[in-house]
């Protein structure tokens, strides 16, 4: 059985709310047919202790935004740093294969702001975006892109 690592961070709970989802989905796609892929989903916050990533995995990141009514630099993340810190440490963004993200499309610009920013400065690609919690149709594409995004050598 091949379980594939999404590491996320969960302020109100929304993305712990989805990746428990996500979780029970990947595990009823095992169930029927043992070759599809499990989910690991892990916690990242400011009371984990960091760890060397030591296999490939993906992200998922809510967007959490002070200052400014745009996308201009007065505009910073907060909540996310300990992702962000867990990312760089060791570097393990390295190991990284994809960025999902979570929002409210009520914020306009700033809808996955937070996820679009983690793209750039890691150089990896925003794999899909969901608002809120997610919706059924969410998890579901969630995890078909966790499947067409895996290297096909790992």
């Amino acid at each position: 059985m091949k379980k594939v690592r999404v590491l996320y961070i969960s302020i109100e709970g929304n993305s712990r709310n989805f990746m428990k989802r996500l979780v029970a989905y990947a595990k009823e796609q095992n169930h029927q047919n043992p070759n599809n892929i499990e989910i690991e989903a892990v916690e990242i916050s400011d009371s984990v202790d960091f760890a060397k990533e030591q296999q490939l995995f993906f992200v998922n990141v809510p967007t959490y935004l002070e200052g400014g009514t745009g996308d201009g630099p007065e505009i910073h993340e907060i909540f996310t740093n300990a992702l962000g810190d867990y990312l760089d440490y060791q570097d393990n963004y390295k190991k990284m294969i994809g960025i999902f993200a979570s929002g409210n499309r009520n914020f306009n610009v700033q809808f996955v702001l937070t996820a679009k920013r983690y793209a750039a400065r890691y150089g990896k690609p925003l794999l899909y975006s969901y608002e809120l919690s997610g919706i059924k149709q969410d998890v579901e594409n969630f995890y078909a892109k966790i499947i067409d995004n895996i290297p096909k050598d790992a």
